[in-house]
């Protein structure tokens, strides 16, 4: 990472600020669903205004107290733009999973990335996740793995890890955890619920020592063809579309601490 060139704050555009509210709302959610590991891990948004420059968890943040000032600035370069409040000290694994991954996929801009029992679990299977259940359909031809190569703090790893990414919306690391790609931050809050929520069934199945049946390939296919082209809206469960503005409710009934 390059040192920090701080810049003077100015005026957050409102999609900035729309930016920095929906991502302090999914550390918020992801605490409350479990998936936190003492502030470790992160979750990462690109900046409407450049395309260049995305929000990232400082450490020593606990995510159930993460609000939209608290995320800090950086660049693809590893520099960190700006600090709105707190000490803004950006972890280098998160920069460098999360970088390398926004320079080569134009289309992504918000990133999940958990350590949960059950996804690890799933990560050190050789098998690693199965089609055995609806839920591990959405990541049928839409996930790839990467293998584990210690903490990411090599900066040459961002590119091996856009490559084991690919196209794919998902991804597991091997022995490490689960990480999300999605072209908004509801969506890839939503991909990391079902992917945490296959992981847990998967475990549960193999738990059991009872045989089990997966799904058959001609019906993955077909149901992946029913999520990426719904034919109306009663249709439609893309990750996100539904689902996240009822995430959003739920919290402000609750806490809206958050958007500060």
């Amino acid at each position: 990472m390059s040192s920090i060139v701080t810049v003077p704050q100015q005026r957050l555009s409102p999609a900035e600020q729309d930016l920095r509210t929906d991502l302090a709302a999914a550390f918020r959610l992801a605490d409350r669903f479990g998936w936190s590991e003492l502030g470790w891990n992160h979750i990462t948004a690109r900046c409407p205004d450049n395309p260049d420059h995305f929000l990232i968890n400082p450490l020593g943040v606990g995510w159930d107290e993460m609000t939209a000032s608290l995320l800090v600035k950086v660049d693809t370069e590893g520099n960190t733009v700006e600090v709105r409040d707190g000490d803004g000290l950006v972890p280098k694994a998160g920069f460098v999973i999360h970088s390398g991954l926004f320079e080569a996929r134009p289309d992504v801009n918000a990133v999940v990335h958990t350590h949960t029992n059950d996804g690890v679990a799933v990560a050190a299977l050789e098998g690693g996740l199965q089609p055995i259940c609806m839920e591990a359909l959405y990541f049928y031809s839409n996930l790839g793995y990467h293998a584990f190569e210690g903490t990411s703090m090599d900066p040459d790893e961002r590119t091996r890890l856009a490559r084991s990414l690919g196209s794919a919306q998902a991804m597991i690391l091997r022995n490490h955890g689960l990480l999300t790609a999605g072209a908004s931050v509801g969506e890839a809050f939503v991909l990391m619920y079902w992917l945490q929520r296959a992981c847990e069934i998967q475990m549960k199945v193999l738990a059991s020592n009872a045989p089990w049946a997966p799904v058959p390939r001609a019906v993955c296919e077909h149901y992946a063809g029913q999520q990426h082209e719904p034919r109306d809206i009663t249709e439609d469960f893309r990750p996100g579309v539904h689902e996240w503005p009822a995430l959003r409710r739920l919290l402000d009934r609750d806490d809206i601490s958050y958007r500060n």
